[in-house]
């Protein structure tokens, strides 16, 4: 069977699945890179504390780098490979986020992209399936609107065909929801003030949430007349 005709593997797509088929039962070493210690250590001697000075910060950084640099260049290829697997554990990163730690960690341009390449063929990145999960999770968790979404989106690198077809989740509907819910919250806080300062205040909440300014003045409308009527109903007497 080909290649193009082999069935994808029943982990192709989930994050912490392909992780663990790509390493196996036997999870491959830890790169030995070592991790930047706090540039200032205290030693107490005496009850009295003593620091590293600048130069022996600055001497002890440029160590780590350097060997950091000769780590990659004796094995370009094995630490890319640790540091997206690293990177992947946990959570899904877009292939500009991983390429991004490559090059910081210097990884050739043609390893990076062998390797992102092959990543990508078996599913272990997929920015369709990114945006699409974090479109969902950031609407419904932090009220965004598509407009707001497509900037996150394009800073995180995914092409713009993908951030459309994610941002189509959410319709008219979703947003007037998700809007109104943002305006109620705020509105506890808001009893107090004029009908012309919290129409303002809430309007510009929702314009930095990414909603039109339509959309934003017409749920603002709509909630603080909604307030009025039930300030205005008379209480019944028991």
């Amino acid at each position: 069977m080909t290649d193009e005709n082999r069935p994808p593997p029943d982990w192709a797509g989930d994050v912490s699945l392909g992780v663990k088929a790509w390493v196996g039962d036997s999870p491959s070493t830890p790169h030995t890179a070592t991790s930047p210690p706090t540039e200032r250590r205290q030693k107490k001697r005496g009850g009295r504390s003593r620091t590293k000075s600048f130069a022996e910060r600055a001497e002890a950084r440029e160590a780590r780098q350097a060997a950091a640099a000769a780590e990659v260049q004796a094995d370009p290829e094995g630490v890319a490979r640790t540091i997206v697997l690293d990177s992947l554990t946990g959570q899904a990163r877009t292939r500009k986020e991983l390429a991004d730690k490559l090059a910081k960690r210097e990884v050739p341009d043609e390893v990076a992209t062998e390797l992102l390449d092959r990543f990508t063929e078996v599913g272990l990145i997929d920015d369709s399936a990114y945006a699409r999960q974090w479109v969902e999770s950031r609407h419904r968790s932090r009220g965004l609107a598509p407009r707001a979404l497509a900037q996150e989106l394009r800073r995180k690198g995914v092409g713009d065909e993908e951030a459309k077809e994610a941002l189509e989740q959410i319709d008219e509907d979703d947003q007037r929801a998700a809007a109104r819910a943002l305006v109620d919250k705020k509105m506890r806080s808001m009893a107090t003030l004029d009908r012309q300062v919290a129409t303002r205040r809430l309007a510009g909440m929702l314009a930095r949430k990414g909603y039109a300014a339509g959309l934003a003045f017409s749920v603002v409308r709509e909630a603080l007349g909604e307030q009025d009527e039930e300030l205005d109903e008379p209480h019944p007497d028991f």
